[in-house]
């Protein structure tokens, strides 16, 4: 086996290892924030779990590790059961997201730390540098992904909150065929640089608020 192939598969590894982490968070943090508003339908379904195999579409993943972008089986949310549905499913929504910008803040957290450490000590950690380098960046891209305002996205619930509910539910009737039209425009490259935009703001600011371990590190390395 050559050394790129190896090097290929090892790519490849790392991105199902992290992709089997972030999915399971980003439909967990929707269902576990859902269930604390007062809607249990994604718990009743045992959605409230890290087991891959109860978030993860094979259509959702192969997008991911071959677009950077993808999406794995929507949690069911019943905004009805909410006290304020629109602001119960705004909220519910945001969770996804929000959940891989923290995942996405601890992995440079600890790729910094790992990096300061094999540098000052010599040591070969190049491939746990490589799974919390990536693990970053997956999950900035499906955080700003998400967060688009385009059907079936988190980014299109939670504009419940600014449009009237008519014109709201007459656009997510066709939500199905806005989705099938966007992964039709990714792979065309046209969403490429306002994605790498918004990707690159998120990491620079993920990067400077991470930016107090570099000194922490170097005390107990003196």
């Amino acid at each position: 086996m050559s050394a790129l192939t190896q090097q290929r598969l090892m790519s490849f590894a790392v991105r199902l290892i992290v992709l089997a982490v972030a999915f399971p968070v980003h439909e967990s943090a929707h269902a576990l924030t859902a269930h604390w508003l007062g809607d249990d339908t994604a718990k009743n379904q045992g959605r409230i779990t890290l087991n891959p195999m109860k978030h993860i579409s094979l259509w959702g993943a192969l997008f991911m590790l071959f677009t950077g972008v993808g999406a794995a089986n929507p949690v069911p949310i019943n905004a009805r059961n909410f006290k304020k549905p629109k602001v119960g499913m705004a909220v519910s929504s945001l969770a996804g997201p929000l959940s891989n910008l923290i995942l996405a803040y601890l992995s440079m957290l600890v790729y910094r730390i790992l990096y300061i450490i094999s540098y000052c000590k010599g040591f070969d950690w190049s491939i746990l540098l490589y799974v919390f380098q990536y693990g970053a960046i997956l999950n900035i891209g499906l955080a700003v992904f998400n967060l688009l305002p385009i059907p079936p996205l988190d980014g299109s619930r939670i504009l419940t909150l600014v449009l009237p509910e008519n014109k709201y539910f007459g656009i997510m009737k066709y939500e199905r065929y806005i989705f099938a039209v966007l992964f039709v425009v990714m792979f065309t490259g046209l969403l490429d640089k306002p994605l790498s935009f918004l990707s690159s703001i998120s990491t620079n600011a993920l990067w400077f608020l991470t930016g107090w371990v570099d000194n922490v590190i170097f005390l107990f390395l003196r």
